[in-house]
């Protein structure tokens, strides 16, 4: 069983827009795509688990999900980095649905899928719904500070059931954590 990092998409990997609509909306964060290709070096899955209720709302086609995770996945490719898998959930909040973050049913098939320890993995993201999804499969949360984070932070900081293991002022200083976490090598 390997060691993984899910990463949150918008407002972690890239600029936080609110709904992407079109293709020119998404933009890497600076140091997203190094911060993802020293992962790679060091040999731990990344995983892509994000929420895109916009389908559900029908602010645009599952199609485009596509499009900007092929996007996504040419920008990082040019910067030296990659991720392993992509996990969507396309429901609406009031729909119920298991995979649905913080419900841990993306986590869950990832890790069946790709032969993923979550006990020993790592969720990074810019809400408290991706730190209570960490908590939901026993990962450690970081919340970075990019995105909504800071608002999530100053905003909802010990108003929830789970809080952060470390909370980073972006993913380059969040993957720099996780590669000195002492759990990590043991």
């Amino acid at each position: 069983m390997q060691r993984a990092v899910f990463l949150d998409r918008d407002g972690v990997i890239n600029e936080e827009m609110g709904y992407i609509n079109h293709l020119s909306r998404f933009r890497l964060l600076p140091g997203s795509a190094a911060a993802i290709a020293r992962l790679n070096q060091q040999g731990l899955k990344v995983v892509v688990a994000t929420n895109q209720s916009g389908v559900a709302r029908k602010y645009f086609p599952a199609s485009l999900i596509d499009q900007v995770h092929d996007l996504m996945i040419e920008l990082l490719r040019q910067q030296g980095a990659a991720v392993d898998a992509i996990y969507v959930c396309q429901h609406a909040p009031d729909e119920g649905c298991p995979c649905r973050k913080p419900r841990p049913g993306l986590l869950l098939q990832a890790a069946q899928e790709l032969g993923i320890d979550l006990g020993r993995s790592y969720v990074v993201g810019d809400r408290y719904n991706d730190i209570q999804l960490a908590a939901n499969v026993g990962a450690q949360g970081i919340l970075v500070l990019t995105g909504y984070g800071r608002g999530e932070l100053e905003n909802y900081q010990g108003e929830r059931r789970a809080e952060p293991d470390y909370i980073a002022a972006d993913l380059t200083e969040a993957v720099e954590w996780i590669l000195r976490d002492p759990a990590r090598h043991g």
